[in-house]
């Protein structure tokens, strides 16, 4: 297998795509967001970083990976009084969408990797915050209607604690300037007061700190981290291949059971001791919808 041959389902035909799967039947799935990172990075960073550790884990140990997801929760519960802070009242140019669409979303995207063949799904989200904790929910009742395992991580989540993560700071910059230079302009720091100065459109306070070696350093270690997940996992060659589709009817009976779990969906709430959204902010209608 060598590292120039395209590791995405989108880019392979049938027989390769099968060979691949059938050497390492693990699907990546890059999950994103385009969302405010201050005025010094592009706002589909967190896009950016979740496809190059798939397609990096892919070339490196096998595996394909699954066309990215760039739209993410964000705008209801926990995220409102976020964006009324960090953002203000400004149009933050998002690909965001509420909770349940987008596990409803989720779980035919499960189907479509277990008709596929795959023994499990690596999904990696470079956005987190607490979002992945209900993609684990929403898995968890898909795996019970199959055999595929499912496993889902935010990238800070993937070096055990070594980085915590942060958001346009030091970590999310370093990651950047490190995969994609040409994504960053340092020369803006602080274009964030031209919109609300109290607001820093979500800029972290440290992102001047950042540096192109820290974000390889941390790139590494979460490639690490997958790659533990790996081996802790892997199935055995040769058993893989396309299965019988599952119906409709099955991802329509694990909905149900995520729906009448919604009380426990992280996004539809609050953080605790979290002040609730300004009632002049233009996020405020957002705060409590749930489905």
């Amino acid at each position: 297998m060598t590292t120039s041959e395209s590791v995405k389902w989108a880019e392979l035909f049938r027989k390769e795509f099968l060979e691949r799967l059938t050497q390492q039947p693990v699907v990546y799935l890059p999950m994103g967001l385009c969302e405010p990172h201050g005025h010094i990075a592009v706002l589909g960073l967190d896009t950016l970083k979740a496809e190059y550790l798939c397609e990096e884990a892919a070339r490196r140990w096998g595996g394909i990976v699954a066309p990215a997801q760039g739209y993410q929760i964000h705008e209801v519960g926990f995220h409102a009084p976020w964006l009324a802070e960090v953002a203000g009242n400004v149009n933050t140019c998002m690909t965001s969408m509420p909770t349940a669409p987008m596990l409803y979303f989720f779980l035919y995207q499960l189907r479509a990797f277990y008709n596929a063949g795959f023994k499990q799904a690596i999904i990696i989200s470079g956005h987190s915050g607490g979002n992945q904790q209900d993609f684990r929910l929403a898995a968890e009742a898909f795996r019970q209607e199959s055999d595929m395992m499912v496993h889902v991580f935010s990238d800070p989540e993937l070096t055990d604690g070594k980085y915590t993560g942060d958001h346009a700071g030091k970590y999310e910059i370093s990651q950047l300037l490190y995969l994609r230079p040409d994504c960053i302009d340092l020369n803006r720091i602080d274009e964030w007061q031209l919109d609300e100065p109290e607001t820093r459109f979500a800029q972290g306070e440290d992102a001047p700190e950042a540096t192109a070696e820290y974000g390889k350093a941390i790139m590494e270690d979460c490639l690490a981290g997958i790659q533990k997940v790996l081996q802790g996992n892997n199935s055995a060659p040769g058993v893989a291949a396309p299965r019988t589709l599952m119906p409709y009817a099955t991802v329509e009976k694990v909905w149900q059971r995520v729906k009448e779990q919604s009380s426990q969906w992280l996004t539809g709430d609050l953080k605790p001791d979290q002040p609730p959204t300004p009632d002049n902010s233009i996020w405020k209608p957002f705060e409590k919808y749930r489905v």
